[in-house]
């Protein structure tokens, strides 16, 4: 995830890796390049601008462009939903991995470095491990009923976020049997545990439920027809000078659509997404540091 200061719009106009320019530059291309045989056969030869059907399509693009102006908001604050749950889930779990750190170094002795080391290094592994499941391809596709012989190691039954969770839960019912700590610490203490699977499961929903393909396959298809489309409407009235218009109504319809795709799956590597190891250091460390 990129920080910036959002008042600095020049930053903000310079072009980045994240920006959707430098991936839709060719489509841009072949865009300007068909409204401009577009504008041609309407200046050379269809003299379509001299008739009454200019007007016609001149309010059918209007009616459209409401239309998916629409639609493209709703897929955007949908993405960015997911997104936004997906950084307050890993705030949780920084949370959570204190709280169980803190409740830990209180019930057990300063003496007892093994069991402290134990939940230091356990704690602080299940966040890097989590960041390393929700990246998998396999854990995307695990809710996919088609099988996937392109992925090697296809195996659903290893799922190593839950068995760290149970390694804790194992050495804090151990705890509770070797008398170190008490029934109710144990039940304070498992309130904290069951939080992480709880988190991880969260993530997953995420990763493995995609915008259904319906809806985001017919966005596709309305914005490529509508572009398409738009030349020949736009070209009759404004000859040449479509080519600029089209292919900025292109780009922002298409960086809206790819900001979305982006946004919707944030346990990636992209510039957009979540942070994952550095918040997993940052875990580590506070764990660490708690039960040093």
């Amino acid at each position: 995830m990129k920080a910036y200061d959002s008042h600095n719009w020049l930053r903000a106009l310079a072009l980045h890796r994240s920006d959707t320019f430098r991936s839709l530059l060719p489509a841009l291309v072949f865009v300007a390049l068909f409204t401009t045989g577009a504008g041609w056969l309407e200046t050379q030869y269809f003299h379509v601008s001299k008739t009454s059907y200019v007007n016609n399509l001149t309010v059918m693009h209007s009616l459209l462009g409401f239309a998916i102006s629409m639609l493209l908001v709703f897929r955007t604050n949908t993405a960015y939903d997911r997104w936004w749950e997906g950084r307050k889930l890993w705030g949780q779990l920084v949370n959570v991995s204190r709280n169980t750190a803190v409740k830990i170094a209180a019930m057990i002795p300063e003496e007892d470095t093994v069991t402290r080391t134990f939940f230091a290094r356990l704690i602080g592994e299940f966040a890097a491990e989590l960041r390393r499941h929700l990246m998998l391809e396999k854990t995307r596709m695990e809710m996919d009923s088609e099988p996937h012989p392109e992925i090697p190691d296809f195996d659903q039954s290893k799922h190593v976020p839950a068995q760290m969770a149970l390694l804790m839960q194992k050495r804090a019912q151990r705890l509770y049997k070797e008398g170190q700590i008490s029934g109710d610490q144990l039940i304070t203490v498992d309130k904290e545990l069951v939080q992480f699977m709880e988190i991880c499961g969260a993530c997953e929903r995420i990763k493995n439920t995609p915008i259904p393909y319906s809806y985001s396959s017919f966005i596709k298809k309305f914005i490529v027809i509508y572009v398409f489309t738009l030349p020949f409407g736009v070209a009759f009235s404004l000859g040449y000078l479509a080519i600029p218009v089209v292919t900025f109504i292109f780009y922002v319809l298409a960086s809206l659509e790819l900001i979305a795709e982006e946004i919707e799956d944030p346990f990636g590597d992209d510039a957009n997404d979540l942070p994952m190891m550095r918040l997993a250091k940052i875990i580590a460390q506070n764990a660490e540091e708690i039960l040093a």
